[in-house]
Protein backbone atom coordinates (compact mmCIF):
# COMPACT_ATOMS: atom_id res chain seq x y z
CA UNK A 1 0.00 0.00 0.00
CA UNK A 2 1.65 2.97 -0.98
CA UNK A 3 1.93 6.37 2.03
CA UNK A 4 -0.71 8.46 0.13
CA UNK A 5 -3.41 6.39 0.73
CA UNK A 6 -2.82 5.22 3.87
CA UNK A 7 -2.55 8.63 4.81
CA UNK A 8 -5.90 9.49 3.19
CA UNK A 9 -7.48 6.44 4.64
CA UNK A 10 -6.36 7.45 8.41
CA UNK A 11 -7.98 10.56 9.30
CA UNK A 12 -11.06 9.82 7.78
CA UNK A 13 -13.01 7.84 10.07
CA UNK A 14 -15.91 8.67 7.97
CA UNK A 15 -14.81 6.12 5.23
CA UNK A 16 -16.81 2.58 5.27
CA UNK A 17 -14.92 -0.21 6.26
CA UNK A 18 -15.34 -3.23 4.30
CA UNK A 19 -16.14 -6.41 6.49
CA UNK A 20 -12.83 -8.44 7.39
CA UNK A 21 -14.97 -11.37 5.95
CA UNK A 22 -17.62 -12.39 3.85
CA UNK A 23 -17.66 -16.57 4.64
CA UNK A 24 -17.91 -18.27 7.81
CA UNK A 25 -18.40 -21.51 8.41
CA UNK A 26 -20.32 -23.81 10.73
CA UNK A 27 -18.34 -27.36 10.86
CA UNK A 28 -17.24 -27.88 7.39
CA UNK A 29 -20.49 -26.09 5.81
CA UNK A 30 -19.96 -22.56 4.66
CA UNK A 31 -22.41 -19.64 5.25
CA UNK A 32 -21.51 -16.71 2.42
CA UNK A 33 -23.10 -13.74 3.10
CA UNK A 34 -23.41 -13.28 -0.68
CA UNK A 35 -25.95 -15.88 -0.52
CA UNK A 36 -27.33 -14.69 2.29
CA UNK A 37 -27.96 -11.78 0.52
CA UNK A 38 -29.38 -13.14 -2.73
CA UNK A 39 -31.90 -15.17 -0.54
CA UNK A 40 -33.01 -12.36 1.87
CA UNK A 41 -34.06 -10.25 -2.02
CA UNK A 42 -35.80 -13.15 -3.05
CA UNK A 43 -38.38 -13.67 0.28
CA UNK A 44 -38.49 -9.51 0.06
CA UNK A 45 -39.58 -9.64 -3.57
CA UNK A 46 -41.72 -12.59 -3.28
CA UNK A 47 -43.53 -11.23 0.36
CA UNK A 48 -44.11 -7.44 -1.44
CA UNK A 49 -45.37 -8.85 -4.61
CA UNK A 50 -47.77 -10.95 -2.69
CA UNK A 51 -49.18 -8.13 -1.00
CA UNK A 52 -49.54 -6.08 -4.22
CA UNK A 53 -51.33 -9.39 -6.06
CA UNK A 54 -53.88 -9.73 -3.34
CA UNK A 55 -54.57 -5.89 -3.21
CA UNK A 56 -55.40 -6.05 -6.51
CA UNK A 57 -57.87 -8.47 -6.97
CA UNK A 58 -55.57 -11.85 -6.85
CA UNK A 59 -55.70 -14.93 -5.19
CA UNK A 60 -53.61 -15.61 -1.71
CA UNK A 61 -50.20 -17.90 -2.72
CA UNK A 62 -50.41 -17.58 -6.40
CA UNK A 63 -46.97 -15.25 -6.63
CA UNK A 64 -45.47 -18.25 -4.47
CA UNK A 65 -46.40 -20.80 -7.19
CA UNK A 66 -44.64 -18.75 -9.62
CA UNK A 67 -41.85 -18.07 -8.02
CA UNK A 68 -41.50 -21.56 -7.77
CA UNK A 69 -40.93 -21.19 -11.71
CA UNK A 70 -39.14 -17.60 -11.84
CA UNK A 71 -36.64 -17.68 -9.54
CA UNK A 72 -34.82 -20.49 -10.95
CA UNK A 73 -35.23 -19.79 -13.48
CA UNK A 74 -34.28 -16.39 -13.04
CA UNK A 75 -30.59 -17.54 -11.40
CA UNK A 76 -30.03 -19.56 -14.52
CA UNK A 77 -30.51 -17.06 -16.58
CA UNK A 78 -28.63 -14.33 -14.98
CA UNK A 79 -25.57 -16.55 -14.69
CA UNK A 80 -25.54 -17.72 -18.21
CA UNK A 81 -25.53 -13.80 -18.80
CA UNK A 82 -22.41 -13.37 -16.72
CA UNK A 83 -20.98 -16.02 -18.71
CA UNK A 84 -21.32 -15.03 -22.09
CA UNK A 85 -20.37 -11.08 -21.19
CA UNK A 86 -17.51 -12.46 -19.39
CA UNK A 87 -16.27 -15.78 -20.70
CA UNK A 88 -12.28 -14.89 -20.23
CA UNK A 89 -12.68 -15.59 -16.47
CA UNK A 90 -13.60 -18.96 -17.04
CA UNK A 91 -12.36 -20.32 -20.38
CA UNK A 92 -8.49 -19.60 -21.81
CA UNK A 93 -5.44 -20.33 -20.21
CA UNK A 94 -5.23 -20.68 -16.76
CA UNK A 95 -8.91 -21.01 -16.55
CA UNK A 96 -11.53 -23.60 -15.26
CA UNK A 97 -14.45 -23.81 -16.81
CA UNK A 98 -15.77 -25.73 -13.42
CA UNK A 99 -16.12 -22.31 -12.16
CA UNK A 100 -19.36 -21.48 -13.65
CA UNK A 101 -21.02 -23.30 -10.93
CA UNK A 102 -19.48 -21.27 -7.92
CA UNK A 103 -22.13 -18.80 -8.20
CA UNK A 104 -21.16 -17.86 -4.27
CA UNK A 105 -18.60 -16.12 -6.02
CA UNK A 106 -20.42 -13.66 -7.46
CA UNK A 107 -21.68 -13.01 -11.02
CA UNK A 108 -24.85 -12.72 -12.01
CA UNK A 109 -26.55 -10.50 -15.07
CA UNK A 110 -29.42 -8.94 -13.88
CA UNK A 111 -30.29 -8.63 -17.59
CA UNK A 112 -29.94 -12.45 -17.96
CA UNK A 113 -31.85 -12.71 -14.73
CA UNK A 114 -34.99 -10.56 -15.50
CA UNK A 115 -34.98 -12.16 -19.38
CA UNK A 116 -34.94 -15.53 -18.15
CA UNK A 117 -36.95 -15.30 -15.23
CA UNK A 118 -39.69 -13.73 -17.50
CA UNK A 119 -39.70 -17.03 -19.03
CA UNK A 120 -40.37 -19.06 -15.87
CA UNK A 121 -42.66 -16.61 -14.76
CA UNK A 122 -44.72 -16.55 -18.41
CA UNK A 123 -44.72 -20.85 -17.34
CA UNK A 124 -46.44 -20.23 -14.17
CA UNK A 125 -48.80 -17.70 -15.35
CA UNK A 126 -49.99 -20.49 -17.97
CA UNK A 127 -50.35 -23.14 -15.61
CA UNK A 128 -52.64 -20.31 -13.20
CA UNK A 129 -54.60 -18.74 -15.95
CA UNK A 130 -53.38 -15.21 -15.23
CA UNK A 131 -52.13 -12.71 -17.66
CA UNK A 132 -48.44 -12.32 -17.81
CA UNK A 133 -48.63 -8.47 -17.29
CA UNK A 134 -50.61 -8.16 -14.19
CA UNK A 135 -48.06 -10.10 -12.51
CA UNK A 136 -45.01 -8.40 -13.99
CA UNK A 137 -46.86 -4.89 -12.03
CA UNK A 138 -47.63 -6.82 -8.78
CA UNK A 139 -43.78 -7.91 -8.38
CA UNK A 140 -41.77 -5.19 -10.06
CA UNK A 141 -41.24 -2.83 -7.03
CA UNK A 142 -40.12 -6.47 -5.25
CA UNK A 143 -37.87 -7.12 -7.80
CA UNK A 144 -36.31 -3.86 -7.81
CA UNK A 145 -35.89 -4.04 -3.87
CA UNK A 146 -34.49 -7.43 -3.91
CA UNK A 147 -31.97 -6.17 -6.37
CA UNK A 148 -30.76 -3.41 -3.72
CA UNK A 149 -30.40 -6.19 -0.94
CA UNK A 150 -28.61 -8.39 -3.22
CA UNK A 151 -26.30 -5.54 -3.77
CA UNK A 152 -25.21 -5.78 -0.54
CA UNK A 153 -23.63 -8.88 -1.17
CA UNK A 154 -20.90 -7.21 -3.60
CA UNK A 155 -19.94 -5.10 -0.20
CA UNK A 156 -18.93 -8.36 1.85
CA UNK A 157 -17.02 -9.77 -1.31
CA UNK A 158 -15.30 -6.64 -1.93
CA UNK A 159 -16.27 -6.08 -5.45
CA UNK A 160 -18.29 -3.91 -7.82
CA UNK A 161 -16.40 -0.55 -6.62
CA UNK A 162 -15.27 2.37 -8.67
CA UNK A 163 -11.76 4.11 -8.90
CA UNK A 164 -10.25 5.14 -6.13
CA UNK A 165 -11.49 8.44 -4.44
CA UNK A 166 -11.06 10.97 -1.34
CA UNK A 167 -14.78 11.59 -0.94
CA UNK A 168 -15.73 11.47 3.11
CA UNK A 169 -17.97 7.71 2.03
CA UNK A 170 -15.58 6.24 0.14
CA UNK A 171 -15.41 2.45 0.30
CA UNK A 172 -12.04 0.92 2.33
CA UNK A 173 -10.33 -2.53 0.68
CA UNK A 174 -8.21 -4.79 2.29
CA UNK A 175 -6.39 -7.47 1.65
CA UNK A 176 -7.53 -10.73 2.28
CA UNK A 177 -6.00 -14.24 2.16
CA UNK A 178 -7.20 -17.83 2.40
CA UNK A 179 -5.86 -18.44 5.85
CA UNK A 180 -4.98 -22.31 5.24
CA UNK A 181 -3.04 -21.56 2.24
CA UNK A 182 -1.61 -18.02 3.09
CA UNK A 183 -2.52 -16.82 -0.88
CA UNK A 184 -4.61 -13.88 -1.83
CA UNK A 185 -8.72 -14.39 -1.66
CA UNK A 186 -10.21 -11.23 -2.03
CA UNK A 187 -13.82 -13.03 -1.71
CA UNK A 188 -13.51 -15.92 0.17
CA UNK A 189 -10.29 -15.13 2.75
CA UNK A 190 -10.33 -13.06 5.95
CA UNK A 191 -8.50 -9.50 6.40
CA UNK A 192 -5.11 -9.56 7.23
CA UNK A 193 -6.04 -6.23 9.05
CA UNK A 194 -7.81 -2.99 8.87
CA UNK A 195 -5.21 -1.37 6.80
CA UNK A 196 -7.33 -0.27 3.67
CA UNK A 197 -4.95 -0.84 0.30
CA UNK A 198 -6.93 1.54 -1.33
CA UNK A 199 -10.18 3.93 -0.63
CA UNK A 200 -12.75 3.67 -3.79
CA UNK A 201 -15.98 4.23 -5.03
CA UNK A 202 -18.87 2.15 -2.80
CA UNK A 203 -20.80 1.74 -6.18
CA UNK A 204 -22.84 -1.06 -4.90
CA UNK A 205 -23.84 1.45 -2.39
CA UNK A 206 -24.89 4.19 -5.29
CA UNK A 207 -26.73 1.43 -7.27
CA UNK A 208 -28.36 0.10 -3.44
CA UNK A 209 -29.28 3.80 -3.24
CA UNK A 210 -30.83 3.70 -6.36
CA UNK A 211 -33.24 0.97 -6.40
CA UNK A 212 -34.63 2.20 -3.18
CA UNK A 213 -35.17 5.52 -5.31
CA UNK A 214 -36.61 2.76 -7.85
CA UNK A 215 -38.96 1.29 -5.46
CA UNK A 216 -40.81 3.99 -3.88
CA UNK A 217 -40.89 5.39 -7.55
CA UNK A 218 -43.12 2.94 -8.16
CA UNK A 219 -44.88 2.39 -5.27
CA UNK A 220 -46.14 6.21 -5.62
CA UNK A 221 -47.08 6.37 -9.56
CA UNK A 222 -48.71 2.88 -8.79
CA UNK A 223 -50.93 4.50 -6.62
CA UNK A 224 -51.31 7.89 -8.17
CA UNK A 225 -51.99 6.83 -11.46
CA UNK A 226 -53.44 3.37 -11.36
CA UNK A 227 -50.89 1.78 -13.47
CA UNK A 228 -51.46 -1.67 -15.20
CA UNK A 229 -50.73 -3.70 -18.42
CA UNK A 230 -47.46 -4.03 -18.09
CA UNK A 231 -46.66 -0.22 -17.21
CA UNK A 232 -45.68 -0.69 -14.11
CA UNK A 233 -43.08 -3.02 -14.66
CA UNK A 234 -41.63 -0.89 -17.72
CA UNK A 235 -41.10 2.12 -15.44
CA UNK A 236 -39.03 -0.20 -13.37
CA UNK A 237 -36.86 -1.40 -16.21
CA UNK A 238 -36.05 2.32 -17.57
CA UNK A 239 -36.13 3.52 -14.14
CA UNK A 240 -33.26 0.99 -13.24
CA UNK A 241 -30.95 1.10 -16.48
CA UNK A 242 -31.14 5.07 -15.86
CA UNK A 243 -29.45 4.90 -13.15
CA UNK A 244 -27.39 1.92 -14.25
CA UNK A 245 -25.89 3.55 -17.35
CA UNK A 246 -23.82 5.95 -15.09
CA UNK A 247 -23.34 3.63 -12.52
CA UNK A 248 -21.60 1.08 -14.80
CA UNK A 249 -19.49 3.23 -16.17
CA UNK A 250 -17.52 4.47 -12.84
CA UNK A 251 -16.75 1.01 -12.22
CA UNK A 252 -13.32 -0.47 -12.38
CA UNK A 253 -13.68 -4.08 -12.02
CA UNK A 254 -12.98 -6.29 -15.05
CA UNK A 255 -15.37 -6.36 -18.22
CA UNK A 256 -16.46 -6.52 -21.92
CA UNK A 257 -15.61 -3.60 -23.64
CA UNK A 258 -17.24 -2.77 -26.68
CA UNK A 259 -15.83 0.18 -28.79
CA UNK A 260 -14.25 1.17 -25.54
CA UNK A 261 -17.15 1.17 -23.37
CA UNK A 262 -18.94 -1.42 -20.91
CA UNK A 263 -20.72 -3.89 -22.74
CA UNK A 264 -23.35 -3.17 -19.73
CA UNK A 265 -23.61 -0.05 -21.20
CA UNK A 266 -24.90 -0.25 -24.09
CA UNK A 267 -26.97 -2.63 -23.02
CA UNK A 268 -29.04 -0.04 -20.53
CA UNK A 269 -29.52 2.11 -23.14
CA UNK A 270 -31.30 -0.29 -25.56
CA UNK A 271 -33.27 -1.59 -22.79
CA UNK A 272 -34.09 1.83 -21.42
CA UNK A 273 -35.30 2.65 -25.08
CA UNK A 274 -37.73 -0.30 -25.26
CA UNK A 275 -38.97 0.55 -21.89
CA UNK A 276 -39.34 4.02 -22.81
CA UNK A 277 -41.27 3.06 -25.99
CA UNK A 278 -43.50 0.29 -24.12
CA UNK A 279 -44.97 3.10 -21.56
CA UNK A 280 -45.64 5.65 -24.27
CA UNK A 281 -47.85 3.16 -26.59
CA UNK A 282 -49.43 0.89 -23.97
CA UNK A 283 -52.74 2.79 -22.67
CA UNK A 284 -55.68 1.17 -20.95
CA UNK A 285 -57.07 0.84 -17.72
CA UNK A 286 -55.66 -1.76 -15.28
CA UNK A 287 -56.58 -5.34 -15.90
CA UNK A 288 -60.15 -6.88 -14.45
CA UNK A 289 -59.95 -8.27 -11.16
CA UNK A 290 -61.80 -11.03 -11.75
CA UNK A 291 -59.45 -12.55 -14.82
CA UNK A 292 -56.41 -12.28 -11.65
CA UNK A 293 -58.48 -15.37 -9.89
CA UNK A 294 -57.00 -17.14 -12.29
CA UNK A 295 -58.20 -21.03 -12.97
CA UNK A 296 -60.79 -22.75 -10.58
CA UNK A 297 -59.10 -25.13 -7.53
CA UNK A 298 -60.42 -28.05 -6.16
CA UNK A 299 -61.68 -26.13 -3.23
CA UNK A 300 -63.60 -23.66 -5.53
CA UNK A 301 -66.03 -26.53 -6.79
CA UNK A 302 -69.39 -26.75 -4.64
CA UNK A 303 -69.88 -29.42 -1.83
CA UNK A 304 -72.05 -32.25 -3.02
CA UNK A 305 -74.59 -34.23 -1.20
CA UNK A 306 -73.83 -37.83 -0.46
CA UNK A 307 -75.26 -40.01 -3.48
CA UNK A 308 -76.37 -43.24 -3.41
CA UNK A 309 -73.08 -45.02 -5.04
CA UNK A 310 -70.52 -42.99 -3.01
CA UNK A 311 -70.27 -44.27 0.56
CA UNK A 312 -71.79 -42.62 3.69
CA UNK A 313 -70.32 -41.88 7.19
CA UNK A 314 -73.52 -42.63 9.06
CA UNK A 315 -74.68 -46.28 9.39
CA UNK A 316 -78.59 -44.63 9.31
CA UNK A 317 -77.95 -42.78 5.93
CA UNK A 318 -76.24 -46.40 4.86
CA UNK A 319 -79.43 -48.31 6.18
CA UNK A 320 -81.44 -46.10 4.07
CA UNK A 321 -79.47 -46.01 0.77
CA UNK A 322 -80.19 -50.29 0.91
CA UNK A 323 -83.84 -50.37 2.25
CA UNK A 324 -84.57 -47.57 -1.19
CA UNK A 325 -82.00 -50.45 -3.25
CA UNK A 326 -84.18 -53.28 -2.01
CA UNK A 327 -87.56 -51.29 -3.02
CA UNK A 328 -89.24 -53.36 -5.90
CA UNK A 329 -89.62 -51.76 -9.51
CA UNK A 330 -93.35 -50.79 -10.12
CA UNK A 331 -94.55 -52.26 -12.89
CA UNK A 332 -96.67 -49.46 -15.14
CA UNK A 333 -99.53 -51.87 -16.56
CA UNK A 334 -100.47 -52.46 -12.50
CA UNK A 335 -100.44 -49.38 -11.41
CA UNK A 336 -102.89 -48.57 -14.52
CA UNK A 337 -104.97 -51.48 -13.37
CA UNK A 338 -104.75 -49.95 -9.94
CA UNK A 339 -106.10 -46.66 -11.15
CA UNK A 340 -108.81 -47.97 -13.44
CA UNK A 341 -110.21 -50.52 -10.05
CA UNK A 342 -110.28 -46.84 -8.38
CA UNK A 343 -112.08 -44.70 -10.63
CA UNK A 344 -115.12 -47.49 -10.81
CA UNK A 345 -115.05 -47.56 -7.17
CA UNK A 346 -115.27 -43.59 -6.63
CA UNK A 347 -117.86 -44.10 -9.41
CA UNK A 348 -120.12 -46.74 -7.74
CA UNK A 349 -119.87 -44.78 -4.21
CA UNK A 350 -121.13 -41.82 -5.83
CA UNK A 351 -124.10 -43.49 -7.82
CA UNK A 352 -124.81 -44.85 -3.95
CA UNK A 353 -124.95 -41.64 -2.71
CA UNK A 354 -127.36 -40.57 -5.61
CA UNK A 355 -129.82 -43.53 -4.90
CA UNK A 356 -129.73 -42.83 -1.42
CA UNK A 357 -130.40 -39.27 -1.13
CA UNK A 358 -133.44 -39.81 -4.22
CA UNK A 359 -134.92 -42.72 -1.27
CA UNK A 360 -134.89 -40.04 1.31
CA UNK A 361 -136.82 -37.95 -0.38
CA UNK A 362 -139.18 -39.77 -1.30
CA UNK A 363 -140.02 -40.77 2.39
CA UNK A 364 -140.23 -37.42 3.37
CA UNK A 365 -143.42 -36.54 0.64
CA UNK A 366 -146.40 -35.83 2.37
CA UNK A 367 -149.36 -38.58 1.53
CA UNK A 368 -152.04 -37.66 -0.45
CA UNK A 369 -155.01 -36.00 1.13
CA UNK A 370 -157.80 -38.64 2.21
CA UNK A 371 -160.34 -39.05 4.83
CA UNK A 372 -158.78 -40.79 7.68
CA UNK A 373 -160.49 -44.65 8.39
CA UNK A 374 -162.13 -45.19 11.47
CA UNK A 375 -160.29 -47.75 11.73
CA UNK A 376 -156.71 -48.26 11.26
CA UNK A 377 -155.25 -51.44 10.29
CA UNK A 378 -152.24 -52.57 11.79
CA UNK A 379 -148.66 -52.09 11.59
CA UNK A 380 -148.39 -55.19 9.90
CA UNK A 381 -151.10 -55.40 7.82
CA UNK A 382 -150.29 -52.09 6.19
CA UNK A 383 -149.83 -51.46 2.53
CA UNK A 384 -146.03 -50.76 1.69
CA UNK A 385 -145.37 -46.73 1.58
CA UNK A 386 -144.45 -45.89 -1.80
CA UNK A 387 -140.82 -45.94 -2.56
CA UNK A 388 -140.03 -48.62 -0.26
CA UNK A 389 -139.51 -51.28 -2.99
CA UNK A 390 -137.38 -49.09 -5.28
CA UNK A 391 -134.66 -48.14 -2.14
CA UNK A 392 -134.65 -52.16 -1.73
CA UNK A 393 -134.21 -52.71 -5.60
CA UNK A 394 -131.18 -49.81 -5.31
CA UNK A 395 -129.62 -51.58 -2.32
CA UNK A 396 -129.36 -54.88 -4.14
CA UNK A 397 -127.87 -52.92 -7.18
CA UNK A 398 -125.46 -51.20 -4.97
CA UNK A 399 -124.31 -54.62 -3.21
CA UNK A 400 -124.11 -56.25 -6.71
CA UNK A 401 -121.92 -53.63 -8.15
CA UNK A 402 -120.03 -53.80 -4.79
CA UNK A 403 -119.37 -57.27 -5.15
CA UNK A 404 -118.32 -56.56 -9.31
CA UNK A 405 -115.37 -54.02 -8.28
Amino acid sequence: MNASVAAAASPLLANIPSPPQGVWTIGPIPIRAYALCIIAGIFAAVWIGSRRWQARGGREGTVVDIAVWAVPFGLIGGRLYHVATDWYKYFGPDRNPLDIFKVWNGGLGIWGAVALGAVGAWIGCRQRGIPLSAFADAVAPGVVLAQAIGRLGNYFNQELYGSPTDVPWGLEIYRRIDESTGLADPIGGVAVDQTPITVVHPTFLYELLWNVGVFVLLIWADRRFNMGRGRVFALYVAGYTAGRVWIEMMRTDQATHVLGIRINVFTSIVVFACAVVYLLIVRGKREDPARLVGKPRPEDLPSTTTSKDEPSDTPAAADDHDEADRKPEQDPERDSDAERDSDAERDSDSESQSDAERDSDSKSEPAPDSEPDSESKPASESDEEPGTGSSDESKSENSANSSKT
